[in-house]
């Protein structure tokens, strides 16, 4: 009897794989009702399913009781374990139909000496191996190879019984582990030893119905627990699809050369395979060869693959498709987006990790999705209840770059104690080559300058409320200011301007340096820099100090550089607070934080908006350095490179085709002292010429591309030539180095630029002069123009001269 509409699901697992296979059957209008055993936290608020936990996922007799009781049609045992169990012959036995292969089919995964002996037969690529069963016989084995092994636990244990050993020691350590010590109980009474395969992996799902294949796109897993693949091997921390080397030629030899064989193999073995079949390849010079093959839906692979297909391709369909032998007849239809996921796991996963935790999961936006694996509601409350807790899974049309960084602002949306998730997804995508390196971006080193943009917007309102006489308490500019004449003051009181900013984590090299001689100066820059921009005069300015543990030596080198930076500026010190907080921060770090107050007149105020035409020159002033944005990015740079602090700047050395400005000569400089040097501060200089500016932008977090247009009016744009000035060596580095896009560079960094004046064109000359004088560098980089409704404020051209 064949399967009959509406379905009514017993979906078996409570992983991520399963919440993912529960969200794409849920839009299906094939489908009635799902009953997920046990399923978890997302399961639970899923549309159309139903949680229940009254019966084990490996009772066969009670799930077919309840089945029973609930009118059950179609049964999808999501994991391994119940497949290899025979969960798909039992239903079918009793009259419900399943999807999924035999048991005698899913002995594919269930042993992977027999896996390894059905290649051989039939002639399917893979590596070189040998089974044993008896220890002594594999222990002398890997004493006579001479290429590097894996070792693989014959049976099921959970993604995590293969072991890369890096060494013969290593391996004999890993054969007794499995073996004697039975680290995977009985899936270790056998094991495949086989030849280390070199190359890129790939992850392939296919639907089959024994006969016709369908693939979804190619996609690659992260195994290892830590950044940089390293550490113990896990289920998978993250996934993306497709790949860059998934060529549509590679795509058709899997198929033709892999898949269909694999297939046609099983069914001339009479063990057709009806299901999902996971084929793990290794790309090799050689070409495609099979590592694995698993029996049903990867994980996270399908958290990552299913969102690709289309809205009106319907997995019900192809199910049921499957099962009744008519794949053929169906159509799937893949979106032409990227997709990446992110697993955030419980801390010490995969070794001892605390369960039962309160989290929280906020509403994702369109495009993410988040599927939840080791989660569970406890008294309405989620908690966690696993190793790999939840997944952000998200897509985009433009490029995986895009995809990865949506992944990553998904799981700003996930909070738990001791979480932890690797920042490195799709690492490989972008990978070291001949011609090019993984190309980082501000959002991967962890700082989104959208989530800042969007806090901005969130809060306006509350700050809003707290206007009073004389301040409109808005904010989205450099600084804040109180009309003293407004206030109730004198009617010739000056204008009062604040700013408030702290050093970033530039800090965290002055602390790994040992340096603190110099970001105290950068405290002052960052908030006298936007008090000028205003047309205002410091006059004085706070310090804020906190540690755990206070280093007078320390605290007094931080205060003098402040002192220092005051002294550039012209402002006073006239107070501060130093917080000694045991254990608010580790060992002897310290965060700071310091606020300028300046005064102005009316008529000193910029920017001057209505001034502003079509034509105005804008002038840069050349920054001394990185300044103290964009740290982030570079710490991470730096750690990729495996670089020193202590050692010599490579940049130091980069041929440059122009001349930098005389602050970037620095001659056997160290890493660590070049990356140190402090916030140029502008202030001086800029007072001379402030009656001929029209506006000012400080480059600070954003780049050009978000603080230039803060200076305008809406109806006007910044044109900007990135010919106009030489990228400084360090900045030329950081984006080899990094890989960094040009965009992702003007978007972060200042790029040798740490100031911009808007002047009228007939004054430009001898504004540019005059601050030439007072000692700056200055270079004309653009105009601006009419801005179209909806345009950008700031537009970049050139860029591609930047290398």
């Amino acid at each position: 009897m064949g399967v009959e509409f509406p379905l009514r699901v017993l979906l078996i697992g409570n992983g991520g794989r399963e919440d993912a296979i529960a969200w794409k059957l849920s839009q299906s209008p094939l489908v009635e009702s799902i009953i997920a055993v046990p399923g978890n936290g997302g399961t639970a608020t899923c549309p159309k399913v139903t949680n229940n936990t009254s019966v084990s996922a490996d009772d066969f007799p009670a799930l077919l009781e309840l089945a029973r009781k609930n009118d059950v049609n179609y049964v999808v045992p999501g994991p391994e374990a119940p497949l290899v169990a025979g969960a798909v012959d039992f239903f079918e036995n009793a009259g419900i139909k399943s999807f999924g292969p035999s048991k005698k089919a899913a002995q594919m995964e269930g042993s992977k000496t027999f896996s390894k002996d059905f290649m051989k037969k039939h002639g399917i690529p893979t590596a070189a191996y040998e089974n044993f069963s008896d220890y002594d016989k594999a222990r002398d084995y890997l004493d006579r190879v001479q290429h590097d092994v894996v070792i693989k636990a014959s049976g099921l244990a959970a993604g995590k019984g293969v072991i890369i050993p890096t060494s013969r020691e290593e391996a004999h350590k890993a054969l007794k582990d499995i073996m004697q010590n039975k680290e995977f109980g009985s899936a270790g009474d056998e094991v495949v030893i086989e030849e280390f395969l070199t190359g890129d992996e790939l992850s392939v799902l296919t639907f089959s119905d024994g006969y016709t294949i369908k693939s979804l796109p190619p996609a690659q897993d992260h195994k290892r627990i830590g950044e940089g693949d390293t550490g113990l091997n896990t289920g998978g921390m993250g996934c993306y699809a497709p790949t860059n080397i998934a060529t549509p030629d590679l795509v058709a030899q899997i198929d033709r050369d892999i898949i269909q064989p694999t297939i046609n193999g099983m069914r001339k073995d009479e063990m057709p395979f009806v299901g999902i079949l996971f084929t793990g390849l290794m790309i090799t010079a050689d070409g495609p060869k099979v590592l694995e093959y698993n029996v049903r839906f990867g994980d996270p692979e399908t958290q990552t693959v299913l969102p690709l297909l289309s809205q009106d391709t319907d997995l019900a369909k192809i199910m049921v498709a499957c099962s009744e032998r008519y794949l053929d007849s169906v159509a799937i239809k893949i979106e032409p987006r990227f997709s990446a996921t992110v697993v955030v796991a419980a801390g010490g996963y995969p070794e001892s990790y605390t369960k039962g935790d309160e989290m929280t999961v906020q509403t994702p936006p369109h495009g993410i999705n988040i599927f939840h694996a080791g989660t569970k509601l406890a008294n309405s409350k989620l908690q966690t209840a696993g190793g790999r807790v939840i997944a952000a899974s998200a897509t985009a049309a433009e490029s995986l770059r895009a995809a990865v960084d949506k992944a990553y602002e998904g799981v700003k949306l996930i909070q738990f104690n001791n979480m932890y998730y690797r920042r490195d997804i799709a690492h490989r995508a972008f990978k070291p080559t001949a011609n090019t390196k993984e190309a980082l971006t501000y959002a991967q080193a962890g700082v989104s300058i959208d989530a800042g943009n969007q806090l901005v917007e969130r809060i306006r309102n509350a700050v809003r409320s707290t206007r009073r006489a004389g301040a409109d308490a808005e904010i989205g500019g450099f600084g804040g200011e109180v009309d003293l004449s407004k206030a109730g003051f004198s009617s010739d009181a000056p204008i009062m301007v604040g700013a408030i900013d702290g050093v970033g984590t530039k800090l965290m090299i002055a602390q790994a340096t040992k340096n603190h001689s110099t970001v105290g100066i950068d405290l002052v820059a960052m908030n006298v820099n936007d008090l000028v921009v205003q047309g205002a005069e410091p006059v004085m300015f706070l310090d804020y100090f906190g540690c755990s543990r206070l280093e007078p030596e320390v605290a007094a080198a931080f205060v003098e550089s402040v002192a220092t930076g005051c002294r550039d500026a012209g402002c006073a010190l006239v107070g501060g607070e130093t917080a000694e907080m045991p254990g608010m921060y580790r060992e002897d770090d310290y965060d700071a934080a310091g606020a300028a107050i300046g005064v102005m007149r009316a008529g000193d105020r910029l920017p001057r908006l209505d001034a502003m035409a079509e034509g105005d020159v804008l002038l840069g002033l050349a920054s001394s350095g990185v300044h103290s944005n964009g740290f982030s990015l570079v710490r991470r740079i730096i750690a990729r490179e495996k670089l020193s602090y202590a050692a010599p700047a490579p940049w130091d050395t980069t041929p440059s085709s122009s001349p930098s400005s005389p602050s970037q000569h620095q001659q056997g400089i160290t890493v660590g002292d070049a990356l140190l040097t402090p916030t140029r501060i502008y202030v001086r200089s800029v007072l001379r010429v402030l009656p001929h500016l029209k506006g000012l932008a400080h480059i600070t977090g954003g780049g050009l591309v978000e603080n230039v247009p803060r200076a305008l009016p809406s109806h006007l744009a910044a044109h900007i030539d990135a010919r106009g000035w030489p990228l400084p060596p360090v900045f030329r580095w950081l984006k080899r180095a990094g890989n960094v896009d040009p965009q992702e560079m003007a978007r972060t960094f200042n790029n040798g630029v740490g100031m911009v004046a808007v002047v009228a064109p007939a004054d430009a000359q001898a504004v540019a002069q005059l601050l030439r004088d007072a000692g700056e560098t200055v270079y004309t980089i653009g105009r601006l123009a009419a801005r179209p409704e909806g345009g950008a404020g700031c537009v970049l051209e050139n860029l591609e001269s930047w290398g």
